[in-house]
Parts: C-alpha cells; sequence; structure tokens
C-alpha cells in the first residue's frame, strides 16, 4: 500500500525476505509453490490410514500407504526441478479430492454391509480396493511422466552444451 493512503498509526510493513513467501503465500495457480501444501494433504492423508487402520480392510490399508509414497515420491521430484503443471492438477486431485473421498465413502458405510455384495455385484470392500487400484495406475503414470520429463530435460541439456561449446561450421 502507497504511503499517501496508509493511516499514520500504523507501522509500515516489514521488508520482505529474499526468497519469503508473503504471508498466506501464492496458490499454485498464481505461481505459488504448490509442493508445500501437497506434502501436508499427503500427511494429512497417511494420519488418516493411520487413525482408520482398524475400520479399513489390511489391504486397504497397505495399499492406501503406498499411494501416498508414490504421491511424496512425485512431490520430492519438485527438489531438483519444479513439478510440470500437469503433475501438480493431477497430485492435487488425487490429494485434496479422490483419495480422501474414496475413504471417506468407504468408512461411512456400515461395518456389517462392506462385505454385502451392491447393485452392480461388488462389494463395498471390493470397490475400495479396485479404486485404490486405480489410483495407485494414475499416480504410477504420473510419476512416469515426471521422470521422462527430467531425462527429456537433461537430454534437451546435453543438445544445448553440444551447440554451445562444438566448433560451429561458421567458424574460420
Amino acid at each position: 500500500m502507497s504511503r499517501l493512503f496508509r493511516r499514520r498509526d500504523t507501522p509500515p510493513p516489514p521488508p520482505a525476505q529474499p526468497g519469503a513467501t508473503p504471508p498466506g503465500g501464492l496458490p499454485a495457480a498464481l505461481g505459488g509453490d504448490p509442493t508445500a501444501a501437497l506434502r501436508r494433504g499427503i500427511q494429512q492423508l497417511v494420519t488418516t490410514i493411520n487413525r482408520n487402520a482398524g475400520r479399513l480392510p489390511a489391504a486397504a490399508v497397505v495399499n492406501a500407504r503406498a499411494l501416498t509414497d508414490t504421491l511424496l515420491e512425485i512431490v520430492e521430484t519438485s527438489v531438483t526441478r519444479p513439478l510440470d503443471v500437469h503433475a501438480v492438477i493431477s497430485l492435487e486431485g488425487m490429494v485434496e479430492d479422490y483419495l480422501p473421498t474414496t475413504l471417506q465413502t468407504y468408512l461411512a458405510v456400515e461395518p456389517e454391509l462392506v462385505t454385502v455384495a451392491r447393485a452392480g455385484g461388488s462389494t463395498p470392500t471390493e470397490s475400495l480396493m479396485m479404486q485404490l487400484s486405480q489410483l495407485q495406475l494414475s499416480a504410477a503414470a504420473t510419476l512416469a511422466a515426471v521422470h521422462a520429463q527430467d531425462a527429456d530435460a537433461l537430454i534437451t541439456q546435453g543438445s544445448f552444451l553440444r551447440t554451445k561449446f562444438s566448433r560451429s561450421d561458421l567458424d574460420l
């Protein structure tokens, strides 16, 4: 805010620290770093899975934790290179909506009904396992795409360096 419009009794804001995120940070859509929020979301999912381990089938706990490990592995690739917008969108969907909704929907089913076949022919437990499997396939595909992007970036860098430091045909 400019000094012209600031109240006299209001102290000026402290100077921004280099590399500091503004209060509240920018959302990912506006160029902010989404990885901190994704890490927190994944940790919340791990907590939810662990807290409900007694109500979830053992295989579902294992699969859901494997999924959160894969999601975290994708986020950790951002240490060396920012995540692609498509990876961020995929991660945000899985962390903020798809996995929590899958777990909450299963946990809302009465315990005596989780092994009873429904109209589609599968039980809620079978549906849970299928949905976790689909999410894991999607996360694995995202991880593969991130790794492929890293490999492509390395090849591009190599081409640049070759062009930059090799002798040009224009040299006399």
